[in-house]
C-alpha cells in the first residue's frame, strides 16, 4: 500500500517571490509610496519623538544628469536617516539644489548668447532660473529611483526668493561681526570666467610652462660688489638672477626678494657684450647654477648674507624702472637661485612682503587675460601667449641666462580645467583674522565636532590654518548680489548698513535678485544718494551653499536643533573638506561663533576595478540609471553600503554581479523565513522565549547579539560591517545551522504542535528583527518582506523601532560554552560525515549514524539532550559512548585526512576523527545507517512499517501523522 503523506508535510508557502525582478517591481513600490504620502506619513507618525537627527543635505549642482558619485552620496544619506529613524530619532530629511554660478551661465550662454549682446541681465537671469529648474527636476526623478526618502517636493533651492533674501541676512550678520573686509588682493583668476575664484573652485594639474632665470642688474655695480667684500671691479656688470616659471608677470615686477638668513655667493658668469658679468646667488645653488648658465668652472669671489644687500637698486630686466632688493621669509635656497622675482599685482606671498616694503601694485592684465592697452611691449597680447614674447626679448637684452620648458603642478579652474592667474583687483573678502574667524573655526574644529573617518578632523585643521581670506566677490551675472551700498570716494559700507540689507533682503524675498538691480538708491539714502553706489559683484558660489545652516536648517523650525539630544550631520565626499564643509563652519562661526554640524561624515571618491578614475574615454563610467534599469536599485544601495565609503570606492559590472549574488542570498533567507511562517498568526501561536526549544532559544540568542552589533555599527556609521555581520548571519547561523535544522521539525511535526510553532516563533521574532536591520539598505526589499509578514501591521517598516522581542535567554558564560562546544562536535562531525561522501558510503548525512566518544565531562553535559542530538546533527542516528570504549583502529586513510576501520577488503564503511576540542578528548565515529528509509521523513530507522496503517513510514510519522504528535523538548 502506497500512502500519499504531501497532504501531511507542512511545505512553505509565501508570495513574497524568490525572483525580485528589481528593476520592474522597484517603481511601482515607488508609485505606491507616492500616492501614500510615505514620507509625510513617516514625519508625522514620528512628530513627538523627543530627539532630532538632521541630516543636512549638501546641494548637488542642479546640472546634468546625476552620476555614480551622486548616487553613492544620496544613498549613504539615506541610509543614515532611515537607521536613525529607527534608533527612535525624528529625522527628516530635506533635499536641496545649489542653482547659481558659472556652468548654468555658460550653459544659458550657449542658448540665448552673452548678457550684453543678444539678452540683457534681467532676461539672461530668468534664464538661468528656467534652466535650473528643468535640471532639478531630471536629478529628482532619479535621486527618487534609488528609494531616496525625503521632502522632495517641497525642497531648498538656492535660487529661491526666500533663500536669496536670507543669504543676504546671513551676510548682513557676518558684516555686522566684524568679518568683512575691502581690500586689493591677489586672488586666483580665471579668465574664461571673467572673475575671481575661492579656493576650493581651484584643482591641481601638470601643465608645460617656460623656466627661465633673468639678471637684474645692479643700478651701482660697484655697491653690490663691495657687500661681497669685492673691490675693484672695472666695467664689470653685477646682477641678481631670479628664476620663474610665469615670465608673464615680469611686466609687474616691483622687487628683488631675498632670504635674510640665507648665504649668498659672488661668482663668475658669462661675459655678456664683451664685459664681465658677476652673479649673486644662494651659495647652496652655485654648482647647479654653473651647470644651468654653462659657466666654465666655479668662481666665487665673497660671500655675505641676504640681509646684507637689503635696499640695494636692481633694474628692471626690460622696462626703465628700478626695482629694490627686499627680504622675505618665503625665500628658500631649494631651487631656482634664491632670489625671488616680486609682482605684488601677481602672488600673495609677494603681495604680503610687498605692503611690508610699501611697494606698489602693478596689474597690467586684464580679467580677459590680455595685457592692457598701456602696458608697454605687450599691450593687446594675451598673457599665455606673450611668454615667448617676453623671452625673446630677454634674450635681445642680454639678461636671459636660461630657458627650458619644465612640467609641473599649476592651479587651475575646476570648470574649465584651464590655468589661472593671481591677480590682484578690488574684492570684498571675509577676513580670517581681524575678528578671530580663523581661531575660533579651529577651536569648534577640535571641541564641538565628531569626524567620520577620524582624519577628517586633521584635513580640515591643516587647510583652515593655512588658508587666506576669503574673496566672496564674483564678477558675474547669475547670483545673489553682495548687497551693499559704499561710498564712491573710500569704497566703505553705509554706516546703516546692516538696516539698509534687510531693506534689500525685503525686497529680494519678493522680487528675487532682480529687485536689488532695481532698487533706486535715492529710495534708501535719500540725501545721501549722490555720495554712494550699489556694489554689482556676485557672492561666491560657495556662500551660496555656505549659508544653508541658516537658510535651511534654522529657517525651518522642524529642522532647527532645540535639545541637547538634538544632532546635526553634513555627509559629503572628501574633496568638500576645502569645500562646502569649510564654507559651513566659517560661515556660521561668523554669524554665531558656533560649528553648523555635530556630525561631519566623509566618503570617498568612486573608481573602476582597476582604481582608475570613471572617464568616458576610458569607457569605465558606471551609469546609476543603467544600474537601476538592470539589476535594481537596492542591488546598487547594496553596493554603496558593502563597500567601505571611507576610501575610494571599486565599481564595475563584475563588482555588480557579486553584489547582486550577496542580495540573492539575504533574500532567499528572508523567503525561507516568510515561508514557513505559513499559517502562523503572532497573536495566537508566539511561544514564550523562556517557553521554547533549545535550539529555538540559542537562534533568537543568536540574532540578539547581532542586532547589539549591527545597532552599535549603525551608530558609528560602519555600513560594510552591518552588511558582512547580516551576510554572515544568513549564510552560516541560519543558513548552514538553524533553518537546515529545523526542517524536519516545521515539515514533518503536526501543524499546531509546540515544536513547530516554536520554531515558527523563533523565526518570526529573527525575521522581525532583520528587517529593520534591512530596511535603511534594501529599501524596497525591506518593505517587501514587511508586507509578506505574518500578524496586524503598519503600512511601512520605517514606522517601527529596532526590534525589542529578541530576549536574551542564554548569555550567560556556561551556556555560550554549552553551545559552542557542540558546534565543534558538530562541526566536526560534518568532516567525517563530507568524507563518508566523498568514498560513496553515503549521499545525505540522513543516510549516516554517528557515535561520539566523550570524556566524562562532555557526556554528562550533553546527556539529557543525546535522544534528539541525531535531529540537530540531521543524521538518522547518534549516540553518545564513554571515551575510554572508543574502538581501536585498523587502518589510517592520510588522503581523507581521517583515521578509516575496514569491515572488508573492498572498502573502508566506517570513518573516525579526532574532534577539535582542545580541553576535551572527543572522538566522532560515522557509519552507514541501519534500517529502512522513512518515505515521509527520510529518516533511516528501524521501526519503518512498524505501525500496520503506514508500512512505509517510521513510527515517529505515523504518530505526527495520527496521534498526538512527538514531543520535542531541545532540537
Amino acid at each position: 500500500m502506497t500512502i500519499d503523506y504531501k497532504p501531511t508535510i507542512n511545505l512553505p508557502e509565501t508570495p513574497f517571490a524568490m525572483k525580485a525582478d528589481l528593476a520592474k517591481r522597484e517603481p511601482g513600490m515607488l508609485a505606491e509610496w507616492e500616492q501614500q504620502a510615505r514620507y509625510s506619513a513617516i514625519q508625522a507618525r514620528t512628530a513627538n519623538r523627543s530627539k532630532t537627527f538632521v541630516l543636512h543635505d549638501g546641494p548637488p549642482y542642479a546640472n546634468g544628469e546625476i552620476h555614480i558619485g551622486h548616487a553613492v552620496n544620496k544613498v549613504l544619506k539615506d541610509v543614515v536617516v532611515k537607521s536613525k529613524l529607527m534608533a527612535g530619532y525624528r529625522a527628516p530629511y530635506v533635499p536641496g539644489w545649489d542653482c547659481h554660478g558659472l556652468p548654468i551661465e555658460i550653459a544659458v550662454e550657449k542658448e540665448v548668447g552673452k548678457v550684453g549682446e543678444k539678452i540683457d541681465a534681467k532676461a539672461f537671469r530668468q534664464k538661468c532660473r528656467e534652466y535650473a529648474a528643468r535640471q532639478i527636476d531630471l536629478q529628482r526623478a532619479d535621486f527618487k529611483r534609488l528609494g531616496v526618502l525625503g521632502e522632495w517636493e517641497n525642497p531648498y533651492r538656492t535660487m529661491d526668493f526666500r533663500y536669496e533674501a536670507d543669504m543676504i541676512r546671513a551676510l548682513s550678520k557676518i558684516v555686522s561681526n566684524g568679518h568683512l573686509a575691502r581690500g586689493v588682493k591677489p586672488v586666483h583668476w580665471c579668465f574664461e570666467c571673467g572673475s575671481a575664484l575661492a579656493e576650493a573652485e581651484i584643482e591641481y594639474i601638470n601643465k608645460d610652462s617656460p623656466a627661465i632665470d633673468v639678471a637684474y642688474d645692479a643700478i651701482d655695480p660697484a655697491a653690490l660688489a663691495g657687500k661681497f667684500g669685492v673691490g675693484e671691479i672695472g666695467d664689470a656688470i653685477v646682477a641678481v638672477p631670479i628664476w620663474t616659471t610665469t615670465p608673464w608677470t615680469l611686466p609687474a615686477s616691483m622687487a628683488v626678494t631675498l632670504g635674510a638668513d640665507l648665504e649668498y655667493a659672488l661668482i663668475e658668469g658669462v661675459p655678456r657684450n664683451g664685459r664681465r658679468v658677476l652673479l649673486a646667488v644662494a651659495d647652496s645653488l652655485v654648482s647647479r647654477l654653473v651647470a644651468r648658465y654653462k659657466i666654465e668652472s666655479i668662481n666665487v669671489l665673497g660671500r655675505t648674507a641676504g640681509a646684507a644687500l637689503e635696499n640695494l637698486l636692481l633694474q628692471h630686466p626690460f622696462y626703465a624702472r628700478k626695482v629694490p632688493v627686499i627680504l622675505g621669509d618665503h625665500v628658500s635656497a631649494e631651487d631656482g637661485t634664491g632670489a625671488v622675482h616680486t609682482a605684488p599685482g601677481h602672488g600673495v606671498e609677494d603681495f604680503q612682503v610687498g605692503q611690508k616694503y610699501g611697494i606698489g601694485v602693478v596689474n597690467p592684465v586684464g580679467g580677459n587675460g590680455v595685457y592692457l592697452s598701456d602696458t608697454e611691449l605687450f599691450a593687446g597680447q594675451h598673457v599665455w601667449k606673450a611668454n615667448d614674447s617676453i623671452a625673446e626679448v630677454l634674450r635681445e637684452r642680454g639678461v636671459l641666462l636660461a630657458f627650458e620648458k619644465i612640467n609641473h603642478s599649476y592651479p587651475h579652474c575646476w570648470r574649465h580645467k584651464k590655468p589661472v592667474a593671481f591677480r590682484t583687483t578690488p574684492q570684498w573678502f571675509i577676513s580670517m583674522d581681524q575678528a578671530g574667524l580663523r581661531s575660533r573655526a579651529l577651536e569648534a574644529i577640535e571641541k564641538e565636532v565628531n569626524w567620520y573617518p577620524a582624519w577628517g578632523r586633521e584635513r580640515i585643521t591643516s587647510m583652515i590654518v593655512g588658508r587666506p581670506d576669503w574673496c566672496i566677490s564674483r564678477q558675474r551675472t547669475w547670483g545673489v548680489p553682495i548687497a551693499l551700498f559704499v561710498h564712491k570716494s573710500t569704497s566703505e559700507p553705509h554706516p546703516r548698513t546692516t538696516e539698509l540689507m534687510e531693506l534689500a533682503a525685503q525686497r529680494v524675498e519678493q522680487g528675487g535678485v532682480d529687485a536689488w538691480y532695481d532698487i533706486d538708491i535715492t529710495e534708501f539714502l535719500g540725501d545721501e544718494a549722490a555720495d554712494y553706489e550699489k556694489v554689482t559683484d556676485i557672492l561666491d558660489v560657495w556662500f551660496d551653499s555656505g549659508v544653508t545652516h541658516a537658510c535651511v536648517v534654522q529657517a525651518r523650525d522642524y529642522l532647527r536643533p532645540s535639545g541637547p539630544d538634538d544632532k546635526v550631520m553634513y555627509l559629503e565626499g572628501s574633496d568638500q573638506h576645502r569645500g562646502w564643509f569649510q564654507s559651513s563652519l566659517l560661515t556660521s562661526i561668523g554669524m554665531y561663533a558656533k560649528a553648523p554640524y555635530d556630525h561631519v561624515l566623509t566618503h570617498g571618491f568612486t573608481v573602476d576595478a582597476q582604481g582608475h578614475k570613471m572617464s568616458k574615454s576610458l569607457k569605465n563610467v558606471v551609469a546609476p540609471q543603467e544600474v537601476i534599469n538592470t539589476l535594481g536599485a537596492d542591488v546598487l544601495r547594496l553596493w554603496v553600503v558593502s563597500t567601505d565609503y571611507r576610501n575610494e570606492m571599486s565599481v564595475s559590472n563584475e563588482i555588480l554581479k557579486r553584489v547582486s549574488d550577496a542580495y540573492r542570498r539575504i533574500r532567499n533567507t528572508a523567503r525561507f523565513l516568510l515561508g514557513n511562517l505559513a499559517g502562523f498568526d503572532p497573536a495566537r501561536h508566539l511561544v514564550p522565549v523562556q517557553d521554547s526549544l533549545l535550539l529555538d532559544q540559542w537562534a533568537v540568542q543568536q540574532a540578539h547579539d547581532l542586532q547589539q552589533a549591527v545597532v552599535a555599527a549603525y551608530d558609528r556609521y560602519d555600513f560594510p560591517e552591518i552588511v558582512q555581520r547580516i551576510q554572515n548571519f544568513c549564510t552560516n547561523e541560519l543558513g548552514a545551522l538553524y533553518l537546515d535544522i529545523t526542517k524536519d521539525r516545521l515539515y514533518t511535526m503536526p501543524t499546531e504542535s509546540h515544536g513547530r510553532r516554536s520554531a515558527q516563533s523563533a523565526m518570526y521574532r529573527i525575521l522581525e528583527a532583520m528587517v529593520r536591520w534591512l530596511a535603511p539598505i534594501l529599501t524596497f526589499t525591506a518593505e517587501e518582506i514587511w508586507r509578506a509578514m505574518p500578524g496586524q501591521r503598519d503600512e511601512s517598516v520605517l514606522f517601527e523601532t529596532w526590534y525589542e522581542g529578541l530576549a536574551a535567554t542564554q548569555g550567560s558564560p556556561q551556556q555560550r560554552q554549552w553551545w559552542a562546544d557542540l558546534l565543534a562536535i558538530r562541526g566536526s562531525t560534518g568532516k567525517v560525515l563530507e568524507g563518508m561522501r566523498v568514498l560513496g558510503v553515503i549521499g545525505a548525512s540522513l543516510e549516516a549514524q554517528v557515535t561520539l566518544y566523550l570524556d566524562a565531562d562532555l557526556r554528562d553535559r550533553y546527556a539529557d539532550v543525546a535522544d534528539e542530538l541525531r535531529f540537530f546533527f540531521i543524521t538518522s542516528g547518534l549516540s553518545i559512548q564513554a571515551h575510554r570504549d572508543r574502538p581501536a583502529f585498523s587502518v589510517i586513510a592520510p588522503e581523507l585526512g581521517f583515521d578509516a576501520f575496514v569491515d572488508d577488503e573492498a572498502r573502508p564503511t566506517t570513518l573516525a576523527l579526532k574532534g577539535d576540542l582542545a580541553e576535551h578528548d572527543v572522538w566522532v565515529f560515522a557509519t552507514g545507517a541501519s534500517g529502512q528509509k522513512c518515505v515521509r521523513c527520510w529518516h533511516y530507522r528501524d521501526d519503518v512499517g512498524s505501525v500496520a496503517a503506514h508500512p512505509q513510514a517510521c513510527a515517529r510519522c505515523a504518530e505526527n501523522v495520527d496521534g498526538a504528535g512527538e514531543r520535542r523538548r531541545y532540537f
